[in-house]
């Protein structure tokens, strides 16, 4: 959810976000001449260290992907669509992460997103690049639309909180000014397609519940789910006041996934997870309008 500090877990993490890095220049998400997001938000996307980033942007430059220079950021020298063939054995993996299946999502003519999440932090960033490929011509939606649960803004969470002061809301106060910032630039983006011509049908509407997710849901298109649990971890946060304390925090940025896809048997096991998944975010969505409209 945020930038994870200190050890990120070595060459495991190093080679995550390597290889999403490439998947999402290889499929399109980074047009070719395009600029990769800045260090600082790829470290709060992956959970990882700013020198976690740094090396992995190393790598890439090394191997012909970007054009990295000092104070313009990091730019695509190779692109190569991902073929018919590829996007189905991704679509195939149980444990995937999000940004190649929700750029396959965006290539249909009408796009839904049911989303339990949260904070809106990591859609909002995968969405931003979404809408730069709308804008670029690689892909033109008829239709999307976006139905998000999110935690009520009054609702106690559990974590993060600072470790020795549980009664201290500082941390609490922080996660729902980013849920805000990320609602508020979600509305924006997909709204702003419709504005301007480029999607002629956009919906876009957020519920809030009494729920603390304990994983974050996306249902994609309908026939796919992707599912997380949230990791607790203890990190050492840096508040805007410049303290920093050590929090007890929940780790859901940049996660691997669990995949379920619907197919032509009703019986199988991917099809009744969609179902399933499906079903239990309307029955949530269908309560969670009868709500205070303080909490939509």
């Amino acid at each position: 959810m945020h930038t994870q500090q200190g050890s990120d877990g070595g060459g495991r993490e190093f080679h995550r976000v390597a290889d999403e890095l490439r998947t999402r220049m290889a499929d399109g998400t980074y047009p070719l001449r395009s600029y990769l997001p800045s260090q600082r938000d790829l470290a709060e996307e992956f959970g990882v260290s700013r020198d976690t980033v740094q090396r992995v942007l190393r790598e890439l430059a090394g191997e012909g992907w970007i054009e990295s220079r000092q104070g313009s950021g990091s730019r695509v020298l190779k692109n190569q669509r991902i073929q018919s063939s590829t996007a189905r054995a991704i679509r195939m993996r149980q444990r995937v992460t999000l940004g190649p299946l929700l750029s396959e999502a965006f290539e249909a003519p009408e796009v839904t997103l049911d989303v339990f999440t949260l904070t809106s932090e990591t859609l909002d960033a995968h969405i931003r690049l979404q809408v730069e490929r709308i804008r670029s011509g690689f892909i033109a939606p008829q239709r999307i639309g976006l139905r998000m649960i999110l935690p009520a803004p009054d609702l106690v969470m559990p974590y993060p909180r600072v470790k020795d002061d549980p009664e201290d809301s500082r941390l609490s106060d922080r996660l729902h000014d980013i849920t805000r910032r990320h609602t508020d630039s979600l509305r924006g983006l997909l709204r702003d397609l419709q504005t301007e011509g480029l999607v002629p049908s956009v919906e876009v509407e957020i519920r809030r519940s009494r729920l603390a997710p304990a994983h974050k849901l996306y249902v994609l298109n309908g026939v796919e789910v992707l599912l997380g649990p949230y990791e607790v971890i203890e990190r050492p946060i840096e508040l805007d006041s410049g303290e920093e304390v050590t929090a007890l925090d929940v780790l859901g940025v940049g996660a691997t996934l669990t995949h379920h896809v619907k197919d032509a048997d009703p019986n199988s096991s991917g099809t009744v997870s969609v179902e399933s998944w499906r079903s239990w975010f309307e029955s949530v969505w269908t309560h969670l309008a009868e709500a205070p409209p303080s909490l939509r």
